[in-house]
């Protein structure tokens, strides 16, 4: 050991004992002048304090506080000069912990090292007025007439809290900051500038309020970490460097500045990869009730400053936050879910700078968005929802994508398509209320080409269509429609008037004008209406597309369609017609024939009616006006009116009539028996009534040399009523060139036949020269038959003698 090094030692050793005699002597002294240190060291506390520090006791803790001298003081209370007004202490302490400079101590001069608070509750008041209790710290000069103290300012280089309650309550601004503390470690330098130090923190926030009455940021939170904070005296300012600080578990690096002169802030927060629901938890209710509506599964990155100016002129921070999003999934509303979801996101409560900072004021702003809605990729330049209290979203929305890809998404309930394009580009605007699209507002177009679609509720299956969707303001219209189902071929074009505001709020009162023409029509396509929609059985997970396409569904069932329809050739069954004008209405409870003309049988057809849906087979009711049609043709082509009476291969000759009637129709399109009911008013033109049973039975023993198997009839005038299974026959005088006779009575499809005939013998070809008046009157002369048609109780009719003849 050199000579030196041993000289070292011993002054080492002198010093270390040296310190130790002084700290013991320090130790002695306080102990032995308890009364007369709490006094200075509440002395050098309470210098220029507008108000009072007060404790009941001390006790000397030596070890806690070496080489310093440290000592414990007890029920501690910090008042301010108008406590006994507002009673609120600015501090209640069960312990704080005083840790002293001994050598200042020795010199009758007591430097605070470091002040430890413990079980605490510290409570900054401001009342309505603008009143704060810390006016204590503002210093008894500021109320008094004589030169401020020249005394050093009171500075402390560590500060602890241990189990502390801290409440900030601004009763003037509506402020309520609460904290309990288990935790706060502070190191503390003082250079000229100012101070700096290191703040090691860890507590629990309960409120974190603003404005009160919009609810608290950050609530029921955990805060941990370390953070570097230096004031600055140029400025005034206290800076807080950006740091690593975990909130509710997740690390956030935060940053702050806080203007003591203005009691103005702003904090910058940046964190990565965190869930979008946990950063919207953050915020106060009313802003993250509106947040929470939007949905992001996967983490994101987020960048955020909240800011308050001091003035107390917004009452609300002025926040804003800026999100990057990554092939994410994102729900935007309940209709709307995107996947492979791409923007730059960002939010602010003050769109229009110097408006007011709130609801009315904010906006969502959604930057090169491209993602895939129902499986179509879609593209959004800017998305934005603004006034959040009432929130309207815009955007221009396009796409380009085959059909098929919406597959999937439908999951096969409504839609299914095959084959087929579209090619959209939509500017949308619309309300958002309770995050449902409402009133909403399109213009732009869609073009759809070579669409293959089987519309599932009712079995219609769509080729090689196409067509041009137009949105104007709230209208839509089609042009260039064209479709075909089975054999028919439809081209269409159709306005829709207030589409858009009555497709969510009121799709009874939609009323689609309809234009269609056609080549030619396979009425029999189109019986799918008349049934009953099948529904499939609701999928137990929620989809997006599933709860549109079923609105979509619901509202073509229950709009109402006016039909303006030109067919150069209409075919149902038997039924040939040419040149049919038609004008129909579509309504969710049947189809309405308002007036259809169509050319058959040679003749004219005028139609009006209804077929209305009812259970498994569907009420009709037709008024029609027949000119001049071939009889023949005509019954077969309504297949003989669903009775088997008088059929088209009994009828020769030119009908023209008028038929009020009305029955049932099951869904495939056939008349049911015996549900029939009305009246045929009809007169015949050089007709013949071929092979007619009844007739034919009466000649084979009455008439046996008479043709009565094609019996000419010049004209013939009659009314039939038809009532279920029966046919009355109005009395007839039919005059033929076999017979003449008159008819009347029931026939009956079941059982209720009672016709009665009145046949003369004589011949009518005996009567050919004589004129008409000659005619009537030798017409019933000689000898005359009174026969019945009646039941045979075999399913037949049999003739017998009508006794009681007229």
């Amino acid at each position: 050991m050199t000579r030196w090094l041993k000289i070292s030692l011993k002054i080492l050793g002198v010093l270390a004992i040296l310190i130790i005699l002084i700290w013991v002597a320090g130790s002695f002294y306080i102990n032995q002048n308890k009364k007369q240190v709490l006094n200075t060291i509440l002395e050098q506390l309470n210098k220029n304090l507008n108000g009072k520090i007060s404790a009941g006791s001390m006790e000397p803790t030596l070890l806690k506080g070496f080489p310093g001298i440290s000592v414990s003081l007890n029920d501690v209370l910090l008042r301010d000069s108008l406590w006994a007004k507002h009673k609120h202490d600015l501090l209640k302490a069960q312990d704080i912990n005083v840790s002293l400079n001994v050598f200042s101590l020795i010199a009758g001069d007591v430097k605070i090292n470091r002040i430890s608070i413990n079980n605490a509750a510290i409570y900054i008041y401001t009342d309505s007025l603008g009143y704060s209790n810390t006016s204590i710290f503002k210093g008894k000069e500021a109320n008094q007439k004589k030169p401020a103290s020249k005394s050093a300012p009171l500075e402390i280089s560590k500060i602890d809290f241990n189990k502390v309650s801290l409440i900030l309550d601004n009763q003037k601004r509506f402020k309520l900051f609460s904290f309990d503390i288990d935790q706060i470690q502070g190191k503390i330098e003082y250079p000229d500038s100012g101070w700096t130090g290191k703040i090691k923190l860890k507590t629990f926030v309960k409120s974190f309020a603003f404005n009160t009455r919009k609810g608290s940021f950050l609530k029921d939170k955990t805060l941990e970490g370390t953070l570097s904070a230096h004031y600055s005296k140029a400025e005034d300012a206290v800076i807080i460097d950006p740091e690593k600080l975990n909130i509710g578990g997740s690390p956030f690096k935060i940053g702050a500045k806080v203007d003591l002169g203005k009691s103005a802030f702003a904090i910058s927060i940046a964190v990565d990869q965190i869930l979008f629901k946990d950063v919207a938890m953050l915020l106060a209710p009313n802003i993250s009730s509106k947040l929470l509506k939007f949905g992001i599964e996967k983490p994101v990155d987020i960048r955020g400053n909240i800011i308050d100016d001091g003035s107390g002129k917004y009452g609300d921070p002025l926040i804003k936050v800026g999100m990057t999003v990554r092939n994410n999934i994102v729900s935007m509303l309940p209709t709307i879910r995107l996947t492979d979801c791409n923007f730059d996101g960002s939010f602010t409560n003050q769109d229009t700078i110097g408006g007011i900072i709130g609801d009315e004021n904010s906006i969502i702003k959604l930057l090169k968005l491209n993602a895939n809605y129902f499986n179509a990729p879609i593209k959004v330049d800017t998305f934005l929802v603004t006034n959040l209290s009432r929130p309207i979203a815009t955007g221009l929305v396009t796409s380009n994508f085959p059909l098929s890809n919406l597959n999937n998404s439908l999951g096969g309930e409504n839609f299914d398509f095959k084959n087929g394009t579209a090619d959209l580009k939509l500017y949308c605007k619309a309300d958002i209320d309770h995050f449902k699209f409402t009133k909403p507002v399109v213009s732009g177009k869609v073009h759809i080409i070579d669409a293959d679609i089987m519309y599932l509720p009712r079995k219609l299956h769509l080729v090689k269509s196409a067509l041009d969707i137009n949105f104007t303001q709230n209208n839509l219209s089609v042009q260039n429609g064209h479709f075909q189902l089975g054999k028919s071929i439809l081209n269409l074009n159709c306005t829709i008037d207030n589409f858009l505001n009555l497709y969510y709020t009121a799709p009874d009162k939609i009323l689609v004008n309809l234009k269609m023409s056609s080549p030619q029509l396979y009425l029999n396509e189109f019986l799918p209406f008349l049934g009953p929609r099948e529904h499939k059985s609701k999928s137990k997970s929620k989809n997006s597309i599933r709860e549109t396409t079923a609105q979509l569904s619901n509202v073509l069932e229950m709009s109402k369609m006016n039909i303006q329809l030109n067919v150069d050739k209409a075919i149902y069954q038997k039924f040939i017609a040419k040149n049919l004008n038609a004008d129909i209405s579509l309504r969710s409870e049947g189809i309405f024939f308002n007036k259809i003309n169509v050319s058959n049988a040679g003749g004219t057809l005028t139609l009006s009616g209804n077929v209305k849906q009812d259970g498994n087979s569907n009420r009709f009711m037709l008024n029609s006006k027949v000119s001049n049609v071939s009889v023949k043709d005509f019954f077969y082509s309504f297949d003989n009116f669903g009775q088997n009476t008088i059929t088209n291969k009994n009828l020769k000759g030119y009908l023209s009539s008028l038929v009020n009637i009305s029955g049932r129709i099951s869904n495939t399109g056939t008349i049911l028996p015996r549900s029939m009911d009305g009246k045929v008013i009809f007169n015949l033109r050089n007709a013949a009534l071929v092979n007619f049973g009844p007739i034919a039975d009466v000649g084979k023993f009455a008439f046996p040399r008479r043709n009565l198997s094609d019996i000419q009839i010049p004209k013939l005038d009659g009314t039939l009523t038809v009532k279920g299974d029966k046919v009355i026959i109005s009395p007839m005088q039919i005059n033929s060139s076999a017979l003449n006779f008159n008819v009347k009575g029931i026939y009956a499809l079941g059982n209720g036949t009672d016709i009665a005939m009145d046949i003369p013998l004589r011949n009518p070809r005996g009567d050919e020269n004589l004129d008409n008046q000659q005619k009537r009157e030798a017409r019933m002369k000689g000898i005359v038959l009174h026969l019945k048609a009646v039941d045979d109780e075999k399913g037949g009719v049999k003739i017998r003698w009508n006794k009681d003849h007229d």
